[in-house]
C-alpha cells in the first residue's frame, strides 16, 4: 500500500475543513475552535493545529489530507503538517481579496518548505469565470505550469477534480 501525504493549506475561512470533508472517506479529525472573525464577530470557528482525513484511490493507493490552520498565528503547525508531504493544495476564497494576498504569503512558505508539486483552488468562483480566475493567476504571481482551479469546497466531484489534478502532476514529474 503506497501512502500520498497532501497537505490542504490556505487563508482563514477559504474552506479548508468543508474541502476535507467533502472527500473523506472517514469522520474528519477536525481541531476547529470557536474564535472572534477579523471584523471581531464572535462565532466563527478556526482550525487551530490540523483536519485531518482519508481518501482510497485504488487498492495500493492511500491519500492522506492534512488542512492546515489558516491563521499565521497557528503557524508553527505547518512545518508539523509539511514534513513527508508528496504535494500541496493552496485553498483561496475566490471572493475575498484579503484571502488572495494571504495566499501570496503562504504559497512562497509552503514552496520553499519542499520541492513538489502544487496546485491553486479557488473556492466560491465558477468554471465558467475565466477573467476572475486570470485576475487570480496575476495576482498569485502564478506560473503558467501552476494549476488554478475553480472549485466549490462543498461538492465532492469538485474537490475531487482539485485532488486529481494535484496527483497527475505528481505522476507526471515521477515518469
Amino acid at each position: 500500500m503506497q501512502s500520498v501525504k497532501i497537505v490542504i493549506a490556505g487563508p482563514f475561512d477559504a474552506g479548508k475543513t468543508t474541502f476535507i470533508k467533502s472527500i473523506s472517506e472517514i469522520t474528519v479529525l477536525s481541531t476547529e475552535r470557536q474564535v472572534s472573525d477579523p471584523s471581531g464577530r464572535a462565532g466563527s470557528e478556526t482550525t487551530v493545529a490540523m483536519d485531518f482525513g482519508r481518501v482510497t484511490i485504488s487498492d495500493d493507493i492511500v491519500l492522506y489530507l492534512f488542512g492546515t490552520p489558516g491563521q499565521e498565528r497557528f503557524s508553527f503547525m505547518w512545518d508539523t503538517l509539511s514534513e513527508g508531504m508528496l504535494g500541496f493544495i493552496v485553498l483561496i476564497d475566490g471572493s475575498s481579496n484579503a484571502s488572495v494576498t494571504e495566499a501570496q504569503s503562504m504559497l512562497e512558505y509552503f514552496g520553499q518548505m519542499a520541492e513538489v508539486n502544487y496546485v491553486v483552488a479557488a473556492n466560491r468562483v465558477s468554471p465558467d469565470d475565466t477573467e476572475k480566475l486570470d485576475r487570480l493567476r496575476a495576482d498569485l504571481s502564478l506560473d503558467d505550469s501552476v494549476p488554478l482551479l475553480a472549485t466549490d469546497a462543498r461538492d465532492r466531484a469538485s474537490v475531487k477534480a482539485v485532488i486529481l489534478a494535484l496527483l497527475n502532476d505528481i505522476l507526471a514529474n515521477l515518469g
